[in-house]
């Protein structure tokens, strides 16, 4: 399979500000084909060597949270948090961006995912809980943008649902309510492709939900 060659001194940033950059990719044969992202123009995945590629880490960590409270049935847990794209509220499973010093931790999508549950959830894990990751890079929407998150899932058990709290929540996080869904309710949401007050969900959502409703978490325990 021949990959269309992309010629690094032809590459143009079109913007770069603090928060956000748009690259404008040139490929053989392609004239044009823009990326956005939150790198920097020199970290674009594009331009990394196949090894980089390989070895790169995640913008961010999605994180599959399953408890049970005092030995009750497994649920997940998820949230709802507004979402400034969208404008909405959307049931979320807890989620964050790599620090830079997590990149330096032996799994640093398991530093990531221990610091954002903490932060989004209240719930700090023990070493009794079981923590994994089930996907160390997935890209986003690469049609658009190089972004990416690993998702990693975390079992615990929990003595009290009072323990869920967003103190640790950031300036820009709006956090509401949290829900714990069993089995059945999970696979209703997925059914309806909508929250229960019918509000569409992400992606990121969506295979929260089918990897607690399938029960390959029970598998990777």
């Amino acid at each position: 399979m021949r990959r269309p060659k992309l010629d690094p001194a032809r590459v143009e940033t079109l913007l770069d500000t603090k928060f956000i950059s748009v690259t404008d990719l040139k490929y053989e044969g392609v004239a044009h084909y823009y990326n956005v992202s939150r790198k920097k123009p020199d970290g674009i995945v594009a331009l990394k060597t196949e090894e980089e590629f390989k070895a790169g880490l995640p913008d961010a960590v999605t994180c599959i949270v399953i408890v049970r409270v005092r030995g009750g049935e497994p649920k997940l847990l998820l949230t709802r948090e507004f979402r400034y794209p969208c404008g909405q509220f959307l049931l979320s499973p807890p989620a964050g961006l790599m620090d830079p010093s997590d990149k330096d931790a032996p799994v640093p999508q398991i530093a990531t995912a221990v610091r954002e549950i903490r932060e989004e959830t209240g719930l700090a894990l023990k070493d009794s809980d079981k923590l994994f990751v089930v996907s160390p890079l997935a890209f986003s929407s690469p049609g658009l943008t190089d972004e990416s998150n690993g998702l990693v899932c975390a079992v615990a058990d929990v003595e009290d649902e009072g323990v869920f709290n967003s103190n640790g929540e950031e300036s820009t996080e709006v956090i509401g309510d949290y829900t714990l869904v069993d089995r059945a309710e999970a696979l209703r949401i997925l059914k309806q492709g909508k929250d229960d007050e019918g509000i569409f969900y992400s992606v990121y959502t969506w295979m929260a939900l089918t990897f607690f409703v399938s029960g390959l978490w029970e598998d990777w325990c």
